[in-house]
């Protein structure tokens, strides 16, 4: 008998398998196909924007997707570098086939994790709790607690055209059970759909019609843990649509499913299809196009920011139009999918299910989207399933801990009505949810659970001494005037003075990077790279990031201010109609959580401030005095 279940082997449910499984706790993972563990149905890259803090995160809580992407990795960038660093987002080109190979060898040599390939149909449940999982083929499979991540699986539909036929993603098997259970346990179930664009045969492309882009020197891993240098291999291209793309389009957009009414399911909003863009976007003239191989020994190259689910016909078409893709060869073509999933404001941020005890949710099936996304969640779902199992108070990442946590209240307090996708405008810390400083913020958190080791605490605690000795040599540290200083900071563009000047004041000036003030101090060059980075921002920002942190904390005592899971709503006279249902059917953590659900107003939660005193004192314990905005 498992202890844990985790329904599904993509992105979400790897990180919650390994998760439950490093805790300790037997674990089961139930996958429909071995052979599609960890696939990359849509663009062959991990990270982003937003998306490479969450990777960095989930690297800090100890889960694998990081070290996963550095061993795979084709091509790395930064992102963003010409803005500040709280945008600052790592993103790698992966092999794909290697990237599943990699993840696969972690799922099968994990301790108290087994990987099954089998499809489930039904999640069993008594007394409001959740007991077991039943298999296409009859079997029962008890457990104490499940996790289901299925991903675009659940009654997955593929469309191209006027062509429909339900499956899964790249031609796998879809999920067509598991949702009349689901909703046969009460949950409402929605279609969302997304989608994918052609593959193109490497050999059929002229790259020299299009504009190289290269990878960042030196390259910057994603774990904390990666020690060793890694190396760019590969190239991406930048292309063009053009008017001719433009006009081919149009023309068949009668034919489109986006606009035949074929597809139902709705679709991203900051990830869509080509015709979609010609539409959204008629006054532009052409669109961004990146070719991204897909492996070292594949002959696939992935056609980025071409998304489409146009009949075939009118992709070759389409394809063909566009600069060094005029005899392109198509592999695979683009479609889109529709797939169930549920209502996310119908789970608790720990991602268990409101209703049933022991039922966690994670990935697509929230209404997410994206690979990053998914694992955040996975890993989350994972170590609360595991937790719930040994009895422990399970984990809640607050909105001023990590993305993570802005993306599980996102979910849960306001929901989605379209394919969710973090974006650093979501975070409002972000400038303290920075990926560099992911292992400073979680990493102490996943050490006490038992999920971090004890080779990564001390690499967290030696980077953070290094941080402390750096900045206390740059404050003690003081450069007189000099011809020497004053040519210095002539070649940095920089007025001189004649007060003596610190290393730290140096640094607060905009144009004068670490690397600059080596120059000048040659014992700043052996300092480690993340702990000088980190200093440097640490320096340059410190007024922001003072502002920030006052914020945090006016902010964290409304998130510590917990409501009672038993408290009736509806009975509460003194909160609107409107609010009154609204906080009976979502039931949120704290007092915070209950001022973020749309429909419940500052005066809404001054009634539950007022009502959570009085419990306090009847309970003779003290409330922190705080004050809710608006009132």
């Amino acid at each position: 008998m498992a202890d844990v279940i985790v329904i599904g082997g993509g992105h979400a449910g790897c990180e919650a398998a390994l998760a439950s499984a490093r805790l300790g706790v037997d674990t089961l993972m139930l996958t429909l196909n071995v052979d599609g563990i960890a696939l990359m149905a849509c663009n062959p890259s991990i990270g982003g924007s937003a998306k490479g803090q969450i990777v960095r995160e989930v690297d800090a809580l100890g889960g694998e997707m990081g070290l996963a992407i550095d061993d795979t990795m084709l091509q790395s960038r930064t992102l963003n570098l010409s803005k500040g660093p709280a945008v600052h987002a790592l993103r790698a080109q992966a092999d794909k086939q290697q990237y599943q190979n990699r993840m696969r060898h972690a799922l099968f040599t994990q301790p108290h994790l087994t990987v099954r390939q089998a499809e489930s149909v039904s999640v069993e449940t008594e007394n409001g709790r959740v007991v077991g999982v039943r298999t296409r083929t009859g079997q029962h499979l008890p457990c104490r607690a499940v996790v289901i991540a299925t991903g675009v699986y659940l009654n997955g539909r593929i469309i191209i055209g006027e062509a429909e036929w339900m499956s899964g993603p790249q031609g796998l098997q879809n999920a067509s059970f598991l949702s009349d259970s689901l909703l046969s346990l009460g949950f409402q179930l929605r279609r969302f759909k997304t989608g994918t664009p052609a593959r193109i045969d490497v050999k059929s492309i002229d790259f020299d019609e299009m504009t190289e882009q290269k990878g960042d020197e030196p390259v910057e891993p994603f774990s904390f843990m990666t020690d060793r240098t890694l190396v760019n291999t590969h190239s991406c291209y930048l292309t063009w649509t053009n008017e001719e793309t433009h006009r081919i389009i149009r023309d068949n957009l009668a034919r489109a499913p986006m606009y035949t009414g074929s597809i139902t399911g709705i679709g991203p909003r900051y990830c869509p299809s080509i015709e979609t863009k010609i539409v959204r976007f008629a006054d532009k003239d052409r669109h961004q196009i990146f070719m991204e191989p897909e492996g070292a020994a594949s002959h696939e190259w992935y056609v980025q920011g071409m998304s489409t689910s146009l009949p075939e016909d009118v992709q070759w078409k389409m394809y063909r139009s566009i600069a060094g893709l005029h005899h392109c060869e198509i592999t695979r073509l683009g479609y889109a999918i529709e797939y169930d999933c549920i209502d996310s404001r119908e789970l608790r941020p720990s991602l268990e299910c409101l209703r049933w005890k022991n039922l966690f949710m994670a990935g697509q099936i929230n209404g997410t989207s994206g690979y990053e996304e998914a694992a955040g969640q996975g890993i989350l779902a994972g170590i609360n399933a595991a937790l719930q199992v040994q009895g422990r108070e399970p984990l809640i990442l607050t909105r001023d801990m990590a993305y993570i946590g802005v993306l599980t209240d996102d979910l849960t307090t306001r929901g989605t009505d379209e394919p969710y996708r973090m974006m650093t405008s979501r975070a409002e810390h972000r400038l303290h949810l920075r990926q560099d400083n992911a292992d400073q913020r979680l990493t102490r958190i996943a050490y006490t659970l038992g999920l971090a080791s004890a080779e990564r605490m001390e690499r967290l605690e030696e980077k953070e001494q290094k941080i402390r000795e750096l900045m206390g040599h740059l404050n003690a540290t003081h450069f007189a005037q000099t011809p020497e200083r004053t040519a210095w900071l002539e070649r940095h563009g920089q007025p001189d003075t004649f007060a003596s000047l610190s290393g730290e004041e140096l640094l607060r000036r905009p144009a004068i990077s670490m690397q600059a003030l080596s120059e000048l101090d040659p014992e700043l060059a052996a300092a480690p790279e993340r702990a000088a980075r980190q200093a440097e921002i640490e320096i340059k920002y410190r007024g922001y990031l003072e502002k920030q942190q006052a914020m945090i904390r006016k902010a964290r005592a409304m998130e510590q201010t917990l409501l009672p899971e038993d408290i009736d709503y509806l009975k509460v006279d003194a909160l609107r109609l409107e609010a009154r249902q609204k906080l009976q059917a979502q039931r949120p953590r704290s007092l915070a959580a209950a001022g973020r659900i749309p429909g419940v107003s500052p005066a809404d939660v001054a009634v539950l401030m007022v009502l959570v005193r009085k419990l306090h004192e009847e309970a003779g314990k003290e409330v922190p005095e705080i004050e809710v905005e608006g009132t």
